[in-house]
Parts: C-alpha cells; sequence; structure tokens
C-alpha cells in the first residue's frame, strides 16, 4: 500500500536537546548486552571507543547511565529511563525506514470522462495500454458531471461538446446514425429498409434537458436523409446511453447510433446499421490536462495512446460517412 502523507504538529527540536544518533547507538547496544565489549562487537568498534561515546553521552546528561562493577555493567535508574526510550526511538526508526524502502513509488493516472465514453469505447479497450504499462494504475471517475480537474486532483479530462466550444486536443468528432440488432433488422414483418419503416418501432431514447424533445440527436441524421421529423411507434427511456444501447442490442428497438463509440460493435455484428449514410453531429471528444497530468509522464503516455486508439477507431467509420 502507498504510504499516505501524515502531518505531525510538532515543534522545532533543537540541537542540544538530542544526544547524537551514534551515542544513542553505543548506549542502546552496551545497555542491552551490559558489556562494552560485546556492544564493540556488534557495532564493529573497538571497546575504547564504544566506552568514550558512552562517557560522552554521560557528560552531555549530566547524569551516570551505567554502575561500573567489576567486569559488570548494572544500568543506573537514569540508565533504565533512557535504555527504554533509546529502544522505542530506535525501533521506530528503523520500521519506518523499512517502510519507506519497501513502498513503490505510486505511478497513476488519474482522468474523468462521460458514463457513455468509459464503458462504450475507454474500458473495452483499458486493457491494451495496462498490458503497455503494467506497473501504471488507471483511475477513471465516469460522471456527466464537469469535475474541477485540479480540485479532484485528476490528471486529464476526455469532455464530450460542440466542435464549435471545443478546447483541449481534439481526439475525435461524432457520427451518428441509427442503430439495432441484426434481429430487429431482419424482421421480415416490420422491415428497416426506409426512414418511414421507423414508425412500426420502438425509439430508444436517453432522457434530455426538460423541453428537448428525445429524437434531438437523431436530427443531423434526419437532415442528411432529408425526413422533416422522426416517428416512432412507442419509446423507452433511459438515464444513461450505454442503457440504451444495451437494449438496442437485444433486440428491444432502435437507437441513434454514435461512431466510433459504437464502432467495434457494429464490426462485431452485435448492432447494424439498416439505414447506411451516418451523419456528422457536430460534437467531439477533447482531451483537456490539467496542471498536474502536464508533468506526469504516465499521464502523457495515456494520452498519446488513447490517441493512437482513436486514430485506429477513425478508419472504418469514414469508410461508412
Amino acid at each position: 500500500m502507498p504510504i499516505q502523507n501524515v502531518k505531525v504538529a510538532s515543534s522545532a527540536i533543537g540541537r542540544d536537546e538530542l544526544p547524537p544518533l551514534d551515542l544513542l547507538r553505543s548506549f542502546e547496544a552496551s545497555a542491552r548486552h551490559l558489556s562494552f565489549t560485546l556492544a564493540a562487537q556488534e557495532l564493529f568498534l573497538t571497546q575504547s571507543a564504544v566506552s568514550r561515546q558512552i562517557q560522552q553521552m554521560e557528560s552531555w546528561l549530566g547524569v551516570a547511565l551505567f554502575e561500573r562493577r567489576h567486569r559488570a555493567l548494572v544500568l543506573t535508574e537514569a540508565g533504565a529511563v533512557m535504555q527504554r526510550a533509546a529502544v522505542d526511538a530506535l525501533e521506530r526508526l528503523r520500521d519506518a525506514t523499512a517502510r519507506v524502502r519497501a513502498a513503490p513509488a505510486l505511478r497513476q493516472v488519474a482522468m474523468t470522462c462521460t458514463p457513455g465514453f468509459a464503458s462504450l469505447w475507454l474500458i473495452p479497450r483499458l486493457a491494451r495500454f495496462t498490458e503497455q504499462h503494467p506497473d501504471v494504475d488507471v483511475r477513471i471517475s465516469a460522471t456527466l458531471e464537469l469535475l474541477d480537474l485540479e480540485r479532484s486532483q485528476l490528471d486529464l479530462a476526455v469532455r464530450f461538446c460542440p466542435t464549435e466550444d471545443g478546447h483541449g486536443q481534439p481526439l475525435f468528432e461524432e457520427w451518428v446514425v441509427p442503430m439495432c440488432s441484426p434481429r430487429l433488422a431482419d424482421n421480415s414483418a416490420n422491415p428497416l429498409l426506409q426512414p418511414a419503416d421507423l414508425v412500426r418501432h420502438t425509439l430508444l431514447a436517453v432522457d434530455q434537458h426538460p423541453g428537448m424533445p428525445l429524437t434531438v440527436e437523431w436530427e443531423p441524421w434526419a437532415r442528411l436523409m432529408g425526413v422533416s421529423e422522426v416517428r416512432m411507434k412507442n419509446t423507452v427511456r433511459f438515464t444513461q446511453y450505454a442503457d440504451a444501447v444495451a437494449a438496442a442490442m437485444q433486440g428491444q428497438g432502435v437507437v441513434i447510433g454514435r461512431l466510433p463509440l459504437l464502432a467495434e460493435l457494429v464490426d462485431s455484428g452485435r448492432l447494424v446499421t439498416p439505414f447506411g449514410s451516418c451523419a456528422a453531429s457536430q460534437r467531439g471528444y477533447y482531451v483537456v490536462p490539467s496542471a498536474r497530468g502536464a508533468v506526469n509522464p504516465d499521464a502523457q503516455d495515456f494520452v498519446r495512446w488513447l490517441r493512437s486508439e482513436a486514430e485506429a477507431a477513425l478508419a472504418p467509420q469514414a469508410a461508412m460517412a
């Protein structure tokens, strides 16, 4: 697990308030062995060097830490107090050092995008990035809310907006075309041969802002096809676009397909475009980095990977346009 940043309230420690670390280590070893000779062997010092360091520490403290008896050392009361403190301090330093040495540097890319982009386009491709960058964690915040990148500690966003308002690096523009399951398209009782045939089918729609028609996303395609109004038999509404797409794959109706989000579903045959030509929606996806993302090399790699995936996805779409 990554080491968390912990703020500890403390005052400045003066140089004369703590004994030097080398004296503390010699004292702890001597107190544990009750022998300057054994402590010297452990610390790879001479017995006289350890004895001098203990004398320096006693002089610094102004109290005796050991009673020197014939061939024996005994801790004084002050020495016992210092031994407990020294053991606790050195063990804490040892454990903290082990944690710092063992903790891997956290490499992460944190990004935000719409739920539809995440579930329909990004996640199906994400394994290709993680295979190429196995040491990088990816955190995705899929939401329709426009998160503040700096406040939310995000490296980048993929924003969906009108092309005239787009800022950041363009990823791809969106094209729209009606889509449904092959089973629904091949239904001989209610064929889908021309736009007028939609009147016998269910519209799979995503709730829009109040006052906006459910077929507002169909308008670019309707203009391309010379259709003044899109009329359907009935409507099933969803709050998330991915749910409407899932219903279309189950043969429950017709959805306005967004390309290249759904390109792989078309390529695999799970969805078909019964009327052919698609129309530009005048909207697109843009990559917007944050200040921290601009200096995060893993985030920059992620952006380059997004752009390469986008270029690959645009090739079959160009053939459909």
